[in-house]
């Protein structure tokens, strides 16, 4: 079996052959064969039986051709070992039974016990880790975004308990950041301990803050988890989630390997705040998967075109898949951005040497 390392050498800012392409929420509902499990199983359910678990998010990685899986898994998951009872409720997302509101409420929250609690995550890892020839991708939720739909009890627009929570009990909303801070330090580490070769840092709704409020209340947890990780020999990205532009300058001394981008900031522009020491990932708008394939093709032209201006980029969605997105589509799209970008790296390198 050999093994395609494209992913981990492009994180790396190394040379790569292609670029190198997977896709958030690649195991997922776009997937009719995924339909038919979830028909069966609930998410929580799937991510309890290893072999099942390793079986959907293997199924991305031989139908697309991708070159990394990502763990299927849910970023809810750690924090049931912390002692919180939720649900994962189909068209609305997580649901807490008590949310969190109080200092009390935040001291009652135990430390995580990964290998106790969450073993069937460690096992599913490493049945993936023996059966893929790509690298997998685990994940996190980043503290913000999981203090958020435990603050909330569900999914919000406004995130206002959160803000006030942030403004009006500073000392609360900072130990609460220190405990999900710890939880996700284990938990990450605990997964490539157990043969994950790279992971992802979710902060999908972190766009709601001004760069003030993200540096003062969350920027200091998310650089001491990376900076707690930093010993781990794997690539490590942060994706702050859409419409977090106005943050990337923010992040210019995270000691992360890769930004993901959304689709509201150019790759360039992504490099240039960011301060150009990060490999990028993105930033295709996940809708243009209905376009026309010319429009599609076209767009993913324009991205590989930028992105490979520089070492280190890694093509992907700047948001998740969504259950409207064609198989088909998604395979043609990955075979045109292994094949474009093979051309493209193939000249740019002959231009080089002559």
């Amino acid at each position: 079996m050999t093994y395609n390392d494209a992913f981990i050498r492009a994180c790396r800012r190394q040379a790569v052959e292609h670029v190198p392409v997977w896709y958030m929420r690649q195991a997922g509902r776009y997937d009719p064969e995924y339909r038919a499990i979830k028909e069966k199983y609930s998410l929580l359910e799937i991510c309890r039986q290893p072999e099942l678990a390793a079986e959907v998010t293997l199924m991305p990685v031989r139908k697309l051709g991708v070159d990394a899986a990502i763990l299927y898994s849910d970023i809810m998951n750690p924090v049931a070992s912390l002692g919180v009872d939720f649900d994962i409720v189909k068209n609305v997302g997580p649901v807490i039974e008590q949310p969190i509101r109080s200092a009390a409420d935040v001291e009652r929250l135990k430390p995580i016990d990964v290998e106790g609690d969450l073993g069937h995550i460690l096992e599913t890892i490493r049945i993936l880790v023996r059966e893929l020839d790509v690298p997998l991708i685990t994940f996190a939720g980043a503290p913000f975004t999981i203090a958020s739909y435990l603050i909330e009890g569900r999914p919000s627009k406004s995130y206002h308990r959160t803000k006030e929570m942030m403004y009006g009990q500073p000392k609360v909303w900072e130990k609460l950041m220190e405990k999900l801070g710890d939880m996700v330090i284990a938990y990450l580490r605990s997964h490539v301990q157990s043969g994950g070769k790279a992971f992802q840092l979710f902060d999908s709704w972190v766009g709601a803050l001004a760069p003030r409020d993200f540096e003062q209340y969350v920027l200091p947890t998310v650089s001491r988890i990376f900076a707690e990780l930093s010993d781990l020999d794997v690539p490590k990205i942060y994706f702050p989630g859409v419409s977090s532009g106005e943050l990337l300058p923010s992040l210019a001394g995270l000691k992360a390997d890769v930004i993901g981008l959304d689709w509201r900031v150019s790759l360039t522009e992504g490099r240039r705040r960011t301060g150009g020491g990060f490999a990028v990932q993105g930033n295709l708008d996940p809708y243009l998967l209905t376009a026309p394939m010319d429009v599609l093709k076209s767009r993913a032209k324009d991205l590989i075109d930028e992105g490979v201006r520089e070492p280190g980029y890694v093509f992907n969605l700047g948001h998740g898949l969504f259950p409207e997105a064609s198989l088909d589509t998604l395979k043609e799209l990955t075979a045109f951005v292994h094949e474009y970008s093979a051309q493209v790296l193939k000249q740019t390198a002959e231009a080089k040497q002559l």
